[in-house]
């Protein structure tokens, strides 16, 4: 395949969930321009309406108006979170802060992902938790009330769990300090709370929220999602040839780790920086074909890849030896057990792949791929081997393809459009 041409990613899926949460505890109307419109996305708009926002349809500006006087309202119906984590975790927290109880439930893989990493923490800043027939899952039901300040050193790095501690402490008006194992996850939730005026400071390695700001009514136009941006990125480097630019792309440094371990591996990505939308920064990246050569990720890198490992472990089946990507076992609790299904898809189409404790093992090869794939529903895995069914003689069947809209609408139109581009 030859790409070529310029194009623009969804919105970005972190940000949508954190600008929808903090619209529906805001004074009034929020705008959210670029909003991204996945399901999981629409998780957390049909959530919000439940407990009181007033939520337009997700399109290029999304209007959000906030009914409770800046507090969620009590639902009498089970909030269904549908496949998102994130909505879930992050609705936790805000939940806490609220004097009523609430029960959250979601679709099959979600009821299965653990949710004590959450509610453990929130249960000891004051929240109460009911489990409903499912140890560590879904459906539960939260009790919120008055919460006390809280000191944790989490067990994993993850966005999810320390935005839903730090959005807890903001809506509960206590001090949080958190401490990461590893690396450092997203920090979105920090850079927006820092935008409405709280404070946010780093120290040895801990994060200190102070409450103090507040969640006024904004404006926002969401940037393009890197997570989705690294798949095209993965098409143009396995192309034959041509020059991808994808535009309006989120550059947080905490959501691109998979730039440099990209141009480690020999892909020549060019960064252009263009603007800053609070205080995330925004441009294009240019991309091209490349001969891959094998690399090894760190524990430390792994907070800032995680979501891109399926895509670079894709790539790394075509490099010249064998990456090894370290202590990533987190992934066996995304929305299916990711680590499992790498391996066991990679292997289904002719590639060597090992999964050595909570090690990757992914050696090269240049045969075309063939074989039957099985996504258990995980659109990440989806679009990672769609991706690499774009090589010459390549003959991959995707069992759920469709999946890919709970995170990338139209991903299969978008590269055949870019492919497309490349024959005008």
């Amino acid at each position: 395949m030859k790409v070529a041409g310029r194009v623009r990613v969804p919105g970005d899926k972190s940000i949508t969930h954190r600008a929808l949460l903090l619209a529906a505890m805001a004074r009034g109307t929020s705008h959210v321009g670029g909003a991204l419109t996945s399901l999981d996305a629409r998780s957390t708009a049909r959530v919000l309406r439940q407990l009181g926002a007033a939520i337009s349809p997700l399109r290029p500006d999304t209007v959000v108006t906030a009914k409770g006087a800046g507090r969620l309202r009590r639902s009498e119906r089970t909030l269904d979170c549908g496949n998102s984590g994130t909505t879930t975790r992050l609705l936790l927290g805000l939940l806490a802060g609220h004097r009523f109880a609430a029960t959250l439930t979601g679709d099959a893989s979600l009821r299965r992902r653990p949710m004590r990493r959450v509610t453990g923490p929130l249960g000891r800043m004051g929240a109460r938790f009911t489990e409903h027939g499912n140890a560590d899952g879904l459906p539960l039901t939260i009790r919120g009330g008055v919460l006390q300040p809280l000191r944790y050193e989490m067990p994993v790095s993850s966005a999810q769990i320390k935005s839903s501690l730090l959005l807890a402490g903001m809506v509960g008006g206590v001090e949080v300090g958190l401490r990461e194992p590893h690396g450092r996850s997203r920090d979105h939730t920090e850079r927006m709370l820092r935008a409405f005026g709280y404070e946010i400071a780093e120290q040895d390695g801990w994060i200190h929220f102070r409450p103090g700001g507040t969640i006024v009514p904004f404006d926002l136009q969401v940037p393009g999602d890197p997570s989705s941006a690294a798949f095209l990125v993965g098409a143009a480097v396995l192309a034959e040839a041509g020059e991808l630019a994808v535009t309006g792309v989120g550059l947080n440094p905490t959501r691109t780790g998979f730039l440099p371990v990209l141009q480690r591996m020999g892909a020549r990505i060019e960064v252009e920086e263009v603007e800053s939308r609070v205080g995330e920064p925004v441009g294009d990246l240019i991309v091209g074909p490349a001969a891959l050569r094998a690399t090894s990720v760190s524990a430390a890198e792994v907070p800032a890849v995680i979501d891109e490992i399926p895509i670079l472990a894709a790539l790394a089946s075509r490099a010249e030896g064998t990456t090894v990507f370290h202590d990533v076992g987190e992934l066996r609790v995304k929305e299916s057990d990711r680590l499992a299904l790498i391996a066991e898809n990679l292997r289904a189409v002719g590639s060597r792949a090992d999964v050595v404790g909570d090690d990757l093992h992914v050696t090269g090869g240049d045969a075309p791929p063939r074989g039957a794939v099985r996504t258990a529903g995980d659109h990440r895995l989806a679009m990672a081997f769609k991706v690499l069914g774009t090589l010459p003689g390549a003959r991959i069947r995707i069992d759920d393809l469709a999946c890919a809209e709970v995170s990338f609408p139209d991903f299969t139109g978008t590269l055949r459009r870019i492919a497309a581009d490349s024959r005008a």
